[in-house]
């Protein structure tokens, strides 16, 4: 399964990178840090928003934008209304890079969540230090005390966290652990395949206490409709924005429901 791979590749990354940058040495960033700290929870708690994603490549994909100016694709997205920004990490699988993150958190106001594999706690500490405001757990690639565990690791750090799921066992999962906002994932890991009717099958999962975040497979207004309809609080979306030629107007056309 390529979560599987991802997962083992991120893994040997971050043994490199421990190697060449401490914990210690991630704590004393943070520490200088200037970084204006931003709520992502707060941004995605007040209306029905879309949270636009900077993503230049995916496994399922391939190259999705081409000329990808990471600076000018962040200010359309707030020039277009989005309240939060994702931001991919990731080197191999989807061409992403921290240095991204950093400019954008330089440049745009809007709170930043890092998207990424994260499987070890550096890693937490590593997003806090390049810019982040929030960060991605996905519940299929931790164990349940791993999840717990992290999860303590961004609260301490004052950093909000999206836990993302697939399936009714994932959901309860991540409500166990007490999980803020919670994400559903439309894209079947196995097949690739996507269908709303995974949130629309999951969102009675979650308590109306939580912030419920829809991805993947929302292209049009349609899509927009039935997910404020089942009562979603924000959606995620990169593909359908980010490869548009005019992503200011995408935006506020995906936002007229």
């Amino acid at each position: 399964m390529i979560l599987e791979q991802i997962i083992t590749s991120r893994k040997k990354d971050i043994e490199k990178l421990k190697s060449q940058t401490t914990l210690q040495d991630l704590m004393k960033q943070i520490e200088k840090n200037t970084f204006h700290q931003t709520s992502f929870k707060k941004a995605i708690g007040g209306r029905f928003s879309i949270i636009a994603e900077v993503k230049k490549a995916s496994p399922s994909k391939g190259l999705i934008c081409k000329h990808f100016d990471t600076i000018q694709i962040a200010k359309d997205y707030e020039m277009g209304g989005a309240v939060a920004i994702s931001v991919l990490t990731e080197p191999n699988y989807f061409l992403g890079a921290n240095e991204y993150l950093t400019q954008i958190k330089e440049i745009v106001p809007l709170p930043l969540l890092r998207k990424d594999f994260i499987v070890d706690e550096w890693q937490i500490y590593e997003a806090k230090a390049i810019g982040a405001d929030a960060i991605l757990l996905i519940t299929a690639a931790l164990t349940q005390k791993e999840m717990e565990h992290l999860l303590k690791v961004a609260s301490n750090l004052e950093l909000d966290v999206l836990v993302e799921t697939h399936d009714e066992e994932e959901v309860k999962r991540a409500l166990e652990a007490q999980a803020e906002i919670i994400g559903v994932n439309n894209r079947n890991l196995k097949t690739f395949e996507v269908s709303l009717e995974v949130s629309e099958r999951l969102r009675e999962l979650v308590p109306t206490n939580k912030l419920f975040v829809a991805e993947s497979g929302i292209h049009t207004r349609e899509d927009m409709k039935r997910l404020k309809k089942i009562g979603a609080d924000a959606v995620l979306i990169g593909e359908s924005i980010v490869k548009s030629s005019d992503r200011v107007g995408k935006l506020k056309e995906l936002q007229e429901v």
